[in-house]
């Protein structure tokens, strides 16, 4: 087995089970202890997981959801560009779907001069597509306070009333092999089912989120058309193998 097969194997099981032990991840390879301990080490280097005492785990950064302030404040003129290129695939009279999140937040002021109407479950979302005239509705649901994302059975049953001609998704990490993924199963459960009933999902994501995975998948790569701000040809070719990728020309 090459060494990229056994990392995405060992990734994979991550993702199943969070934490793994080295006899593990022996059996399921057949490569040698000495062997998987080089490729944990390896895999730690890149930040993908942390080691443990006989093992491995998802590293917190994949497992913890950073807050909304955290997230507001980085790479923030970044994600306005993006945000105003992923408000650009909105059109007249659209019924969209608009995630809770920082970039999808940002997209909020360049949707000021379009007739849509608007589903979130992203409470920081209110103040201001009210401040900018868009009809806006507001799923219930319990308020994450971390993200200020609302979740549970409430925002489940709210969106079923729903069906949308546009569904846009911030994720915390996409990969040509686990799809889109985020920390929590609550707001992941709530991003699958926005986009089971939207005509079309688009994922908005900047660079840093590549080959990112976190502990909740929500969709596979093929199931959303990825926006993204920057990507180095090789990985955007690769990606275009699997999926439509559209990229931001600043």
């Amino acid at each position: 087995m090459l060494t990229n097969e056994r990392h995405d194997m060992i990734l994979n099981l991550l993702v199943e089970k969070q934490t793994i032990k080295i006899q593990d991840i022996v059996d399921a390879t057949g490569a040698s202890e000495s062997t998987i301990r080089r490729d944990l080490t390896e895999l730690e280097n890149q930040h993908k997981l942390e080691r443990v005492f006989g093992g491995a785990t998802l590293s917190d950064r994949n497992s913890l959801e950073p807050s909304i302030v955290d997230k507001s404040t980085k790479n923030l003129q970044e994600k306005k560009r993006l945000a105003e290129f992923a408000a650009s695939f909105i059109s007249e009279g659209d019924c969209i779907f608009l995630d809770a999140g920082s970039t999808t937040f940002q997209m909020i002021p360049y949707l000021k001069d379009k007739n849509i109407v608007v589903v979130t479950n992203g409470l920081t979302h209110i103040d201001s597509l009210n401040e900018y005239g868009i009809t806006t509705y507001l799923t219930g649901g319990l308020i994450k306070s971390r993200t200020a994302a609302l979740v549970g059975s409430q925002t489940i049953q709210a969106l079923q009333s729903y069906r949308f001609d546009k569904c846009f998704l911030g994720v915390n990490g996409f990969h040509e092999n686990y799809g889109y993924t985020t920390p929590d199963p609550e707001e992941a459960s709530i991003k699958k089912l926005a986009s089971s009933l939207a005509k079309k999902t688009y994922v908005v994501a900047d660079h840093t989120k590549h080959e990112k995975v976190s502990f909740t998948k929500i969709i596979d790569l093929e199931e959303a058309v990825l926006l993204v701000d920057y990507l180095p040809m090789e990985a955007l070719e690769s990606l275009k193998n699997k999926t439509t990728v559209k990229v931001e020309k600043t």
